[in-house]
């Protein structure tokens, strides 16, 4: 089974909602932290995970981390704190009296420095022997302050230490040569730091095994010397020297650290086998000396050889790679090598675009095939950089291929769930660039996605109007206002009357309305621009008002007129008037003698469809049902009712669904034993339709929400006409063979009695 179609392991929605509830579990101490009150002895592995899950989650800082103060109850070996906000006092007191075995606390915001980290594991003697990996990566060190008790401390304190990693800190000189002393060091990150000099590495040359120097820009030293001093690291298997300023550094700029760095590279690549023989593990990817020639020499010279990175070389496709299947090679010569790449370089944005960009090419031509393990890599690349436009823009590109057509059917929901997360996020952070934005609603733009993978519609339907108001690409007006229509049609009554509070929304896509038929065209973006106003008009008055107020109801007379033999345009545009004729308050706005005797003509007749002539009636059902309300001639209204209740006697059941409802709460007031015959038999015609259609469905709305007893009042009273109680007493026989086929337990006494006893 694929991972991603794996449920959720217990543990991970059990930590999921501790994070959410420490308010709850905890009681407040004097200096506002937060402590457990209550927690049994958690399992060391358990507690690693609750605070790995807390900072992954963006919960962890000086008031929620004070749980881990009790050091008997949750035991920390491997903490992470990775970009979370603490303070130097708060990582003091709850992190440094545990024995630490590791420690990320890369990227830390707050005011905390690798100097406080340093000093705080430094006063606990344990962790000064027991602390094997810290990551400061990303981190002030404000080196000025590693003092305590009047001692400087530097990483050497830290005697257990085996990796340490410092990229992108303002590492110095003197304190390379103190982390040189460590006895037992193997794995150092010095990358993009302001060391000058590399010397300082042969004080571990007899155990480093992993060395990663990539960014060094202030390093003052020659390729010659450079290469000197790493060939007498014997201990050394891992070695990256890789340079992600290939897309930035100009032709010219030689002399500069890039130069000296290829330069370096293309020593250690021709000088043969006599240097670092051991090697497993080499990265030069974005270096600009690396020739085919130099690789082949290189790998074959060395048996062992593991990974070789070649990203943006132009050298992944030299023969001597394709026959070594123990060889992992990131590039961009095929898909393994592009797959690669995105693995390894999740933390570097320029080689993860530069994947991206051969990954685009790649998947331009991978048609009818689902591939969710190359999905789920743009994913990663996606989530790690949501502030970067370029790993958007063409990552964006890149979901779309993989996703396209009928490529997104076989792919695991949650993955699909997670990448339209991440496009929305994308539309929101970048509003302004027409070609992500493009990007991100071709995406959406899939039956699968729209239909059945759960993410916020909401959030999505309010992103797609504010770019649909800037552009008028046709196209592209195409798919947003068909994302639009089938995005509202999915919400809520809640979310929609939210959506519908805001006029913007349906000025927009009367607008569209309004464009098309002025032109006369019948269309699919005039199609989906009426359904999505049907649909943001059911049950929401507040959208129902700013319909009127847009002056919606003269447009759609005249759509009306304008569209009279397109029974498709009218179902909509008669189902959206349906909504508006249900609000009382908007009844009065109704009550025009032209349009209602129009809508008449459409009740019956050779060439109207029933779809036409139900909704039609439905207008005139719900504004004839209150006679104190009718500002129009009595005559009128009677005429109204007696053609109104012909035409529904007339009317075929469609084979096919034409209608579906979120309640039956609007029938409710057309079911009363005081409203004309013609109004009862709309109601109850309606209501069989969609019991007939869907009766799982329908005739469990109806008990649920109370409309079986109207019915059977219906039914019983002695005024009530025939035509109505006959229907009346077909939909509660459907809602009884419905109770006895969910329920078969039930006794034969019980049954076909739904309201004779």
């Amino acid at each position: 089974m694929a991972e991603e179609s794996c449920p959720v392991a217990l543990s991970e929605l059990c930590l999921a909602q501790v994070c959410l509830s420490l308010d709850s579990l905890c009681s407040k101490q004097p200096d506002g932290s937060l402590r457990l009150s209550w927690a049994p002895l958690l399992p060391q592995e358990m507690a690693d995970q609750l605070l790995h899950k807390m900072a992954a989650q963006g919960t962890l800082n000086d008031r929620t981390v004070g749980i881990f103060r009790s050091c008997e109850q949750l035991r920390l070996r491997r903490a992470c704190v990775r970009s979370s906000p603490l303070s130097a006092e708060a990582f003091r007191l709850a992190l440094c009296p545990h024995r630490l075995q590791e420690l990320d606390a890369s990227g830390v915001p707050g005011g905390l420095t690798g100097a406080h980290i340093l000093s705080g594991l430094a006063s606990n003697p344990e962790c000064r022997a027991s602390l094997q990996r810290l990551t400061l990566s990303r981190l002030q060190l404000g080196w000025t302050s590693l003092e305590v008790e009047e001692e400087q401390v530097g990483f050497s304190s830290l005697q257990g230490l085996r990796t340490l990693n410092l990229a992108n800190t303002d590492l110095t000189d003197p304190f390379l040569e103190d982390i040189c002393t460590l006895p037992r060091l193997e794995v150092l990150d010095i990358s993009s730091t302001p060391v000058t000099e590399l010397s300082a590495l042969l004080g571990c040359r007899l155990t480093l095994r992993s060395l990663t120097a990539h960014g060094l820009r202030q390093l003052d030293m020659s390729p010659a010397r450079v290469i000197s001093i790493l060939s007498q690291l014997h201990a050394l298997r891992h070695l990256d020297l890789s340079d992600d300023r290939f897309a930035s550094v100009p032709p010219s700029a030689e002399n500069d650290e890039g130069g000296e760095g290829d330069e370096a590279v293309r020593l250690l690549l021709e000088g043969g086998s006599g240097i670092l023989p051991a090697l497993v593990s080499l990265d030069v990817s974005g270096r600009k000396k690396v020739t085919e020639g130099a690789v082949t020499a290189f790998v074959e010279g060395r048996r062992g050889l593991l990974f070789l990175g070649l990203l943006a070389t132009g050298a992944g496709s030299c023969d001597v790679l394709s026959g070594k299947d123990n060889l992992m090679v990131t590039g961009e010569a095929n898909e393994k090598q592009i797959c690669e790449s995105l693995r390894r370089y999740r933390e570097r944005e320029c080689f993860t675009r530069e994947a991206l960009v051969h990954l685009y090419q790649l998947t331009n031509d991978m048609y009818d095939q689902t591939r969710p393990d190359i999905l789920k890599l743009v994913l990663g690349g996606m989530q790690n950089y949501s502030e970067s436009l370029h790993v958007q823009l063409v990552a964006s590109a890149c979901v779309f291929n993989l996703t396209n057509q009928d490529m997104a059917v076989g792919m695991p929901h949650p993955l699909l769930s997670a990448v339209v997360h991440q496009v929305l996020e994308a539309m929101r952070s970048f509003p302004s660039h027409q070609q992500l934005q493009k990007n991100c609603l071709l995406v959406l733009c899939s039956d699968t996605i729209l239909q059945d993978v759960p993410f916020d519609r909401f959030k999505a339907a309010k992103l797609v109007m504010n770019w649909l108001s800037g552009h008028v690409d046709r196209t592209l007006q195409r798919m947003a206002v068909a994302v639009i229509s089938i995005l509202v049609a999915k919400l809520s009554t809640e979310q929609t009357t939210q959506l519908g509070a805001d006029i913007f929304i349906m000025k927009q896509l009367l607008g569209i309305v309004q464009q098309k038929a002025m032109a006369g065209v019948v269309d699919s973006t005039l199609k989906f621009a009426l359904s999505a106003l049907w649909n943001l008009t059911d049950e929401t008055p507040t959208a129902s008002r700013h319909f009127i107020q847009c002056q919606g109801l003269e447009l759609y007379e005249e759509v009306l007129e304008t569209y009279s033999s397109e029974s498709s345009i009218q179902q909509k545009v008669l189902g959206l008037l349906n909504n508006i004729a249900e609000v009382e308050e908007l009844q009065a706005d109704m009550m025009q003698e032209d349009m209602l005797e129009h809508v008449v003509t459409l009740l019956q007749g050779p060439q109207v469809e029933v779809g036409v002539s139900y909704f039609a009636g439905g207008i005139l059902a719900h504004l004839t049902s209150r006679q104190d309300a009718w500002t129009l001639d009595q005559g009128l209204r009677q005429t109204i009712l007696e053609q109104l209740h012909a035409a529904i006697l007339t009317w075929a059941l469609p084979e096919r669904e034409m209608v579906s409802y979120r309640s039956f709460r609007p029938f409710f007031s057309l079911l009363q034993t005081s409203q004309p015959a013609g109004v009862q038999l709309w109601a109850v015609w309606a209501m069989r339709l969609v019991c007939t259609q869907n009766g799982v469905q329908y005739c469990h709305m109806l008990q649920v929400e109370g409309a079986v007893e109207l019915l059977k009042t219906l039914s019983f009273d002695l005024d009530t006409h025939s035509n109505v109680r006959g229907m009346a007493e077909s939909i509660l026989g459907m809602v009884e063979r419905h109770q006895t086929t969910s329920n078969p337990l039930r006794t034969q006494t019980e049954k076909g009695h739904h309201g004779r006893s």
